[in-house]
């Protein structure tokens, strides 16, 4: 076995012999570089074919609803259970709340819980009025109302310049869907 103190000199020669072995290799004529690339440049081009023409394509209308089909970009499993989930409500104020959250569009801020998000501040012109949304991982999301935010099904009701309003739909105790409001305050 090598003594400790041997080792760092070995070591260090074993490296400066490899740089200057390596540093030999290296050559600033570039003269065989140089012709190479002349010779490539000097030869006649060759003529390239045109391309084959671009055939159209025919436009094929999906229409499933008109032909009794089901949608192909919906999930057939997610559809059933929709359905099966409505049917079984039976009282028409519990199926309202359960057509309206099998039936709206998933957003961005759903995957967060309410008090994870922070209102940042609001935008506004003549048109519309955004509120700005920032989410736990530091995304910041515009949001208007009729937006749903957090995991309860908040839908955005009111936005106003110190906080955005909404209404959550929850269960109760016995199972039943109610609605709640809460609030997204202007955070400091």
């Amino acid at each position: 076995m090598i003594n400790s103190y041997l080792r760092r000199p070995l070591v260090s020669l074993s490296v400066l012999a490899m740089v200057t072995t390596l540093g030999g290799c290296v050559s600033k004529d570039m003269t065989d570089l140089e012709d190479y690339a002349a010779e490539v440049l000097a030869r006649k081009g060759g003529r390239i074919e045109p391309l084959p023409p671009i055939k159209p394509s025919e436009r094929y209308l999906y229409q499933a609803e008109t032909q009794g089909l089901r949608d192909p970009f919906q999930s057939f499993i997610a559809a059933e259970e929709a359905d099966q989930v409505i049917d079984k409500v039976t009282d028409e104020s519990q199926k309202i709340y359960a057509i309206e959250i099998q039936t709206h569009n998933p957003e961005e801020l759903e995957n967060f819980e309410l008090d994870g998000l922070r209102m940042v501040g609001v935008l506004e012109n003549t048109d519309a009025v955004w509120g700005i949304v920032l989410d736990q991982e530091g995304v910041v999301h515009r949001v208007t109302t009729g937006n749903y935010v957090g995991r309860n099904y908040g839908k955005i009701t009111n936005i106003q310049d110190d906080r955005i309003d909404l209404r959550e739909i929850t269960k109760d105790s016995q199972g039943r869907w109610e609605e709640r409001a809460a609030s997204l305050q202007l955070s400091e």
